[in-house]
């Protein structure tokens, strides 16, 4: 039982990891080169709309800030 416990708390530890809040799209970008995203955004654009960036609710939410266009993907780049 005791192992159980552990392996559980261990996979919530790893999810935790990947959830990261940047300081501005540069080190986003470093990470994320096309940039994080909601599930389900989609980039607002006269081009070619970014298809290929992190989707991740969690991810987004702490980087929010850096979703200048308010289209769901924060620091997005081609």
């Amino acid at each position: 039982m005791v192992l159980l416990a552990g392996q559980a708390s261990a996979a919530l530890g790893s999810s935790a990891a990947t959830s990261k809040t940047f300081k501005n799209c540069t080190a986003l970008n470093k990470v994320y080169p096309h940039g994080v995203g909601r599930v389900g955004a989609r980039d607002k654009t006269s081009g070619e709309p970014v298809t290929n960036f992190k989707r991740s609710n969690k991810l987004y939410r702490e980087n929010k800030k850096s979703d200048r266009d308010k289209d769901g993907i924060a620091c997005e780049k081609a």
